[in-house]
């Protein structure tokens, strides 16, 4: 069945949201990798402190970029980039008490089922739109139609933004072109509060 061009579109970005969760994602288990190797016997540890500051100023830009991206799509679990940034380094993690090591690897864990959520809502979008289904994407919602809201395709700002004016026009137009006997009831409390009344 031949897709139509928006339908395409929409594909088309539902695998680009795809890509960048599966990039979050592998980095979030390089992350992990990372973290899990520095207490290894004759582990580089400098290179792995390297490491680790590249893969966590990684993570903070895909995220940041995804959260964007994904819109209402996006799921993750609250607390995942404070893990990134509350893990200084790995010197400073492993210093800690067992307690506080093994909260942090829960923590991770439940970012890392939360992101693979994430991922499983836009694979079944994009299986959807590829069906021929329409499905809701951020950046891709359908605009209002022309024959909606009585507006002939303005958005509500342009509308309010015109009636006002309308109605000041007219305001202007009856006190420009009014008959004078039609003003004179208005020119004593004109004269009242001190404004000038012309003849």
């Amino acid at each position: 069945m031949a897709q139509s061009k928006k339908q395409l579109a929409l594909i088309e970005t539902l695998e680009r949201h795809v890509k960048l969760c599966n990039e979050f994602l592998n980095d979030w288990l390089l992350f992990n990798q990372i973290l899990s190797a520095f207490p290894s016997p004759g582990v580089n540890k400098a290179q792995l402190e390297n490491q680790f500051l590249k893969i966590k100023s990684k993570l903070a830009r895909e995220h940041q970029v995804l959260k964007d991206a994904l819109g209402p799509d996006y799921k993750l679990d609250a607390n995942t980039m404070n893990i990134v940034s509350g893990a200084t380094n790995l010197e400073g993690i492993y210093s800690q008490s067992e307690v506080a090591i093994k909260k942090l690897q829960n923590e991770w864990h439940r970012a890392f089922i939360s992101i693979n959520e994430t991922l499983g809502v836009l694979e079944d979008k994009k299986q959807r739109a590829e069906m021929g289904e329409k499905v809701m994407v951020s950046g891709m919602e359908p605009k209002k139609s022309a024959m909606g809201g009585g507006g002939a395709g303005m958005d509500d700002n342009t509308r309010t933004v015109l009636i006002v004016l309308g109605v000041f026009v007219l305001v202007v137009g009856v006190i420009m072109f009014a008959p004078l006997e039609f003003l004179e009831p208005w020119k004593s409390p004109l004269r009242d509060l001190g404004l000038p009344v012309y003849p």
